[in-house]
């Protein structure tokens, strides 16, 4: 194989990275036919692409082999109060013919990562390709979450009584937020989200019960309330988001049940509630995500028929 030659990302690169990104794309949707199609317009996707070179901070180097670009990446940054000192390779954050080439492209970006003390770096990767997942866990990386997709058949409903929630049910909804939280705290997750206040959640839930475009619902079992699931519209996510985003899909934007019932059905009922609300109200595809270190939902949502679309895998450099 000819020599791989790595160069600063620039403008001139844009439209070979669209071509490269659209393909990628292709090849992704003939796995998941349910993800966007006009991602696999080298125009669309080079569009995607600028989004992420123009963005403040943004960084990029590209691969050519025997005069043509076969691959590129770019990574921006997040919040570093969030995320450590990081660098984030996202959705359209790279592309390349040959998945080994991936490994290279890395070690010439993180050389200027680390010297900058960006030493947290995530990259969103298909899941369908295992190579190229493959390639970035030979750099250190590994999974941390799933973005994952379902169309939404027609169901039956569980079997304990699911209803919308009500203005009443505030105070209960604000009993259920710290559980998810708390449990992503936990072995093996360790995760320390951002710090949301009660004041936040009260007016996150209250402007969720008024929405028309959003299911807010509830399981209740012996006049308490046990499990919460909210349903919203997949433009409501920043995850979900460019080539991840179908038209018009639902999200599954937050789901919880008390630790004490789990086992006993109201998260299947929730789940099936969901997935009827969802549809009454014109969705066809709902999409949602979770750790994958969370052992109860890297089972649970699998097991309600969402399949694994793009991966976040995580890498922590820790100088010697």
């Amino acid at each position: 194989m000819s020599r791989l030659v790595l160069e600063p990302f620039a403008d001139e690169h844009l439209e070979e990275a669209g071509r490269l990104l659209a393909a990628r794309q292709t090849a992704h949707r003939t796995v998941e036919p349910l993800l966007p199609p006009r991602y696999e317009d080298p125009k669309e996707a080079r569009d995607q692409v600028q989004a992420l070179w123009t963005a403040e901070g943004s960084s990029g180097v590209v691969a050519v082999r025997d005069g043509r670009v076969v691959g590129y990446l770019i990574a921006d940054r997040r919040d570093d109060g969030v995320w450590g000192r990081n660098a984030w390779v996202e959705l359209a954050g790279h592309a390349v013919e040959a998945p080994e080439d991936v490994r290279d492209l890395y070690a010439f970006a993180a050389t200027d990562w680390v010297a900058d003390g960006r030493n947290m770096h995530y990259a969103i990767v298909p899941a369908s390709d295992r190579e190229l997942v493959d390639a970035w866990f030979r750099v250190g990386f590994g999974q941390q979450h799933a973005l994952a997709i379902r169309e939404l058949a027609a169901e039956g409903g569980g079997a304990q009584e699911i209803r919308q929630a009500e203005p009443r049910d505030v105070q209960e909804l604000l009993e259920l937020v710290p559980l998810l939280a708390d449990h992503q705290a936990l072995s093996p997750v360790f995760s320390r989200g951002p710090a949301y206040s009660l004041e936040e959640a009260r007016a996150d839930i209250e402007e969720d019960i008024a929405s028309p475009t959003i299911g807010s619902l509830v399981a209740e079992s012996d006049g308490r309330i046990v499990g919460s699931f909210v349903v919203a519209p997949v433009e409501l996510s920043s995850a979900h988001s460019g080539l991840a985003r179908p038209e018009g899909a639902a999200l599954l934007a937050w789901a919880a049940t008390r630790p004490d019932v789990r086992g006993s059905g109201a998260g299947l009922a929730l789940t099936q509630a969901a997935f009827g609300w969802a549809r009454a109200h014109g969705h066809r595809v709902m999409v949602t995500d979770w750790r994958v270190t969370n052992l109860l939902s890297s089972r649970f949502w699998p097991r309600r028929g969402f399949r694994p679309t793009f991966l976040r895998l995580h890498r922590a450099v820790v100088p010697a």
